[in-house]
């Protein structure tokens, strides 16, 4: 019996105590909650619902937790509820109930954990989006690896998710990336306000590989051919990092395609209607204060050029005719005075900006060794890359990093803990109990134990203490799944995975799953076994949530 199904269980017990007693069912909330009390001697699970409902209900607490405990103690699989303090219940399940969850969780198989809390919702999550005058730095490595990890986590919770790249293929940056690739092709210092780092000569020089007449134009010429060949190579250079990386996009969006089919004036327009544009010095201006804003922003400059903020709204709007009801975007930390003007823009259009728009910020990562932040890269100059990100940490140990921590936290990475092959290393204790719970599969099988038919699975014989602490463990993945989900934290499903790791250990070292020697099979082992494929399953799946593979043998 999952967590779940025992809110369930708790919830219609209580509708049955309110019908019984002619009370009003109004007061009963849509889900009851349960957990795990921190002192296992007070039950497997606890709830607080009479404590919640007594006084809407004009029933005192502890005697409305009486009447709960009472029809309870009536529910298949539920072994008995002690009333504590002024209402507390606390429930224990039969041994039956609690261990049939790892035959439910084998049969689910990748589908275990997913739920339909976020079902109806179409989110657009973008993410990363970084410029493509240099490869993907560090700060855009976390949000790839916390944006893909968010983006499973949604869809397992239900969501339709579209996830999106905006790729700023228009404006000053890109002028300054062009003149930066011909002064190098030329042999010359790049511009005061250019761009540096190897990767300028090796982009130069691949344009004048697929255009060798490029620096026989005129410079007007010669700038626009390294300006069109350089960001496709730049960023068909950051789509392929990006795909060894593991994450791929739905939608890469260009910048330029907004200026080429006029939703900037589109999106002007729209603003206008909603009486929130005005003009002023020569130039047109949106009223954002009117929403919060410290101040209202321009959309089109005294000159005739649109701003960056127009290009937002212009996107913003863009994506809400594409059908998503709520649009997220994940920035740095150096973006974080964004969100006023864009809750701001989002409600000048007409939407909700706390439904219709929701902003992500991320802090810094550091990758220190011995101490000591690591910040030249090998062509980048002086920031550090994805490319030299996975060089140091490789693939799973740097998305499991990145994806550990709660966004909104620095963090500093120390390369020497992230490639050690010890439990010191998260991703290592974790991934060690995939491939030793693959390896007891293997065992079994070399001695003929097998799981066999799921009829014949009898979850009774799981009494054990360390088996009792494992198939709690385990019952508590959909609800880590659909909270992760919620608040858009994918650290809760790593820190979850380690906890797990940890019973699992404790089970291992306490509960024999394999027989040895001349000592037979028995119905034990058999559900043991069953036990020990539930707990890959769920790790399985934990670290397919991070992007993170599972491996069989280590």
């Amino acid at each position: 019996m999952t967590p779940a199904n025992l809110a369930a269980t708790v919830l219609s017990a209580a509708r049955a105590v309110f019908e019984t007693r002619g009370l009003d069912a109004s007061a009963l909330p849509e889900t009851a909650t349960v957990e795990r009390p921190r002192n296992p001697e007070h039950g497997d699970y606890a709830s607080t619902l009479a404590l919640q409902l007594g006084k809407k209900a004009g029933v005192a607490p502890r005697e409305l937790a009486g009447a709960l405990a009472e029809e309870l103690g009536r529910q298949p699989g539920i072994k008995s509820v002690e009333i504590a303090g002024p209402g507390f219940l606390n429930i224990r399940l039969d041994a039956a109930a609690a261990g049939v969850l790892a035959r439910d969780i084998v049969l689910a198989g990748e589908s275990y954990g997913h739920g339909e809390t976020l079902r109806g919702e179409r989110i657009n999550l973008e993410f990363v989006s970084a410029n493509p005058t240099g490869p993907v730095h560090i700060g855009g490595v976390r949000w790839a690896a916390v944006g893909d990890a968010l983006s499973r986590l949604l869809r397992a919770a239900g969501a339709e998710v579209g996830t999106e790249y905006y790729f700023n293929d228009a404006g000053s940056q890109i002028d300054r990336f062009a003149k930066s690739l011909y002064a190098s092709a030329k042999g010359e210092p790049a511009p005061e306000d250019g761009y540096g780092g190897a990767y300028i000569a090796e982009i130069a020089a691949a344009v004048q590989a697929a255009a060798p007449d490029a620096l026989q134009l005129g410079e007007e010429a010669a700038l626009e051919t390294f300006r069109r060949v350089g960001v496709e190579l730049m960023f068909a250079e950051i789509k392929q990092s990006l795909t060894e990386f593991g994450v791929r996009f739905d939608t890469y969006f260009n910048e330029k395609d907004l200026h080429d089919r006029g939703e900037l004036d589109e999106a002007l327009g729209k603003l206008r209607e909603q009486g929130h544009v005005f003009e002023a010095d020569g130039a047109t201006w949106l009223r954002t204060t009117d929403f919060g804003d410290d101040k209202d922003r321009v959309l089109r400059k005294s000159d005739g050029d649109w701003t960056y903020f127009a290009a937002d709204c212009a996107y913003y709007l863009d994506k809400r005719k594409r059908g998503f009801g709520r649009v997220v975007i994940m920035l740095g930390a150096d973006h974080h005075g964004y969100i006023g003007r864009m809750k701001a823009m989002a409600a000048c259009f007409g939407d909700d900006p706390d439904q219709n728009l929701e902003i992500l910020i991320g802090q810094l990562v550091n990758l220190v060794r011995d101490g000591e932040p690591v910040r030249m890269s090998k062509r980048a100059g002086t920031v550090v890359t994805l490319e030299d990100f996975v060089d140091a940490l490789g693939v799973d140990a740097s998305r499991y990093a990145l994806a550990r921590y709660s966004s909104d936290s620095p963090i500093n990475l120390d390369i020497a803990v992230w490639t050690k092959a010890g439990n010191d290393n998260p991703v290592y204790y974790v991934q060690y109990v995939a491939a030793r719970t693959a390896n007891v599969a293997r065992n079994a099988a070399d001695v003929g134990l097998t799981r066999g038919e799921a009829a014949a699975f009898q979850p009774a014989l799981l009494v054990h203490e360390k088996e009792n602490e494992l198939l709690k463990a385990l019952g508590e993945y959909p609800d880590v799944v659909a909270r992760s989900a919620q608040l858009r934290e994918p650290h809760h499903i790593a820190r979850y995975l380690e906890e797990v790791a940890g019973a699992y250990h404790r089970f291992y070292d306490r509960c024999q799953v394999v027989p040895k020697g001349d000592e037979p099979i028995t119905d034990l082992s058999v559900a043991r076994l069953w036990l020990n494929d539930a707990t890959r399953q769920v790790i399985a799946n934990g670290l397919g949530l991070l992007g993170v593979s599972a491996p069989e043998r280590m």
